[in-house]
């Protein structure tokens, strides 16, 4: 036996998140069946991130244990010939057989992005969460720097969490403004977040609440209280998911 890595890309419009569920279509169910169609084995995948429904992919990561005398770095290549346009193998390769993705130490980046504009854009409505009132950028920049560090993010995960602890460390909130052209008389907006590892909803609650700092509906301090407290009456709303995809995962 062989444990193979793969690192998958997905657009999760059409799933209700990356794990198997008995009646829903998910990334990992897709994956699982076109595995064991390529294999003929019975295959079962671990995956790093439990992306939601809705969000998206660049760089999540997977492994499992096969047989296959398949060569490991061209495993990618003859799965997407199994897989659905919206689901690509980036990467394939081997790993040590003790390697697991969800435990492994690792950094994990996300990015959140924002259509900030009068009008939304019908091309970018699938990858961005349309605001129409103009963002404070600079009040969202200090807002941000409140969400970095090792503490306790109660505040930031929704109810259903599983996680025993909910102390994780943020290394970075940056918030970029990405150019347009065409025309367009809107913005882009990115609030890319690394951290060593993430709630249930974490990133999408920080969004929500940075964009409500932005619109001027609660304060950069707002935030420094929410996470003191550790109360999620005291953080912002739960951005929708469009706007999330998991850019890297790195070991």
């Amino acid at each position: 036996m062989r444990r193979i890595c793969l690192t998958i890309s997905y657009d999760g419009t059409a799933y209700h998140g990356w794990q198997i569920q008995d009646n829903a279509v998910t990334v990992e169910g897709r994956v699982t069946e076109a595995l064991r169609e390529l294999l003929q084995e019975p295959v079962e995948l671990a995956g790093a991130s439990r992306t939601d429904s809705g969000v998206h992919a660049l760089g999540n990561v997977a492994v499992f244990d096969t047989e296959t005398r398949i060569p490991p770095e061209k495993i990618a290549i003859a799965l997407n010939h199994y897989l659905p346009d919206d689901i690509r193998i980036q990467k394939s390769g081997e790993v040590t057989a003790d390697f697991h993705p969800r435990y492994r130490e690792s950094i994990k980046t996300y990015e959140y992005r924002i259509r900030n504009a009068r009008i939304e854009n019908p091309v970018r409505s699938r990858y961005c969460y349309h605001v129409r009132q103009p963002l404070d950028l600079d009040e969202m920049k200090k807002a941000a720097g409140f969400l970095t560090g090792t503490h306790d993010f109660s505040a930031f995960c929704s109810a259903g969490s599983q996680a025993k602890s909910k102390v994780r460390t943020v290394y970075k909130v940056e918030i970029y403004e990405y150019p347009v052209s065409y025309g367009d008389e809107g913005r882009e907006i990115g609030i890319r977040v690394s951290g060593n590892g993430f709630l249930y909803n974490m990133v999408r609650i920080m969004a929500g609440t940075l964009i409500e700092v932005g619109q001027g509906r609660r304060s950069a301090m707002s935030v420094e209280e929410a996470v003191s407290a550790g109360d999620r009456v005291k953080a912002g709303p739960t951005a929708p998911p469009q706007g999330l995809t998991l850019l890297e995962i790195r070991y």
